[in-house]
């Protein structure tokens, strides 16, 4: 189900009644052109909703989170094998 652009949802009820169509095309040279026939009368007025677009956003890295390297420094987690060996045994004791 597609979404109702928020422009629409101002007209509250009016835009259940209106004949809403969906029309793929590509915009060349200053002019929309349809992927495929379009049955609307000849020059009928129609409002276009053009998508933002938006950049392609790269994962976050581990590294950018606050919690990276906030163990770097403790002498205690030089060896962490041998550091969560001892945390095991503490437990089991």
């Amino acid at each position: 189900m597609k979404s109702i652009p928020t422009a629409w949802i101002a007209f509250g009820r009016q835009w259940q009644q209106a004949n809403i169509m969906t029309i793929p095309a590509k915009y060349e040279n200053g002019v929309f052109r349809p992927f495929n026939a379009v049955q609307i009368t000849e020059g009928t007025v129609v409002e276009v909703y053009v998508p933002a677009e938006t950049a392609p956003r790269r994962p976050r890295s581990v590294r950018d989170f606050a919690f990276c390297g906030m163990w770097k420094d403790r002498e205690d987690m030089a060896d962490s094998v041998a550091f969560v060996n001892r945390l095991r045994e503490d437990l089991r004791s």
